[in-house]
């Protein structure tokens, strides 16, 4: 609602698509688990969210965070919604996400550093290891790649979220959100 142009971009192209859906029809359909092969249906609007009048200046893109097109630059705000500990190289993203930023601009970071090497390899993780006889977070490790051209703008914060598996499971989880600022070189 308050931007000009907003590209949403994700590796999932099944994700892409039902936002691409979304945006065409403005509205989708959906089956959701409730119990074993039980399903429910149904329907999500874009009025119903207050969004119907966004589409044209909402853009979406299958993409590698660790490897993004030169296109995606100019942006005041990017939002790494739990994204990082799903990367397979994260260090591709956080070392250069600075080129993509205008000056003054914010990266937003929101991740649970659930680290696991069936996404990322143990080399490759940002934190949540020992670092030279010490516990070394995954903001520890934020910090030492943002540092060049970001600083960090107030304290991380814990939000909750929760992801609905079937009626009777869900997944009650903490990100961690820090907002980051880009500075002069």
């Amino acid at each position: 609602r308050t931007f000009d142009h907003v590209d949403g971009i994700d590796f999932s192209a099944n994700f892409i698509r039902k936002c691409k859906e979304m945006a065409t029809d403005k509205q989708v359909r959906y089956a959701r688990p409730e119990e074993g092969e039980l399903v429910s249906y149904h329907e999500r609007t874009l009025a119903s969210l207050g969004l119907e009048q966004t589409t044209a200046r909402v853009a979406f893109h299958e993409g590698d965070a660790c490897a993004l097109d030169s296109s995606f630059a100019g942006y005041d705000l990017v939002l790494a919604g739990n994204l990082i500990d799903r990367l397979y190289r994260p260090a591709d993203f956080l070392t250069t996400v600075h080129e993509r930023i205008n000056e003054g601009g914010l990266l937003a970071i929101a991740s649970p550093y659930t680290w696991m090497e069936e996404y990322t390899p143990k080399a490759s993780w940002v934190g949540g290891f020992i670092k030279d006889g010490k516990e070394y977070t995954t903001l520890d490790g934020l910090k030492d790649m943002l540092a060049p051209h970001f600083r960090l703008l107030g304290e991380p914060r814990s939000l909750p979220f929760v992801i609905r598996e079937t009626r009777n499971k869900f997944q009650h989880s903490f990100s961690e959100f820090s907002v980051w600022q880009k500075v002069s070189a």
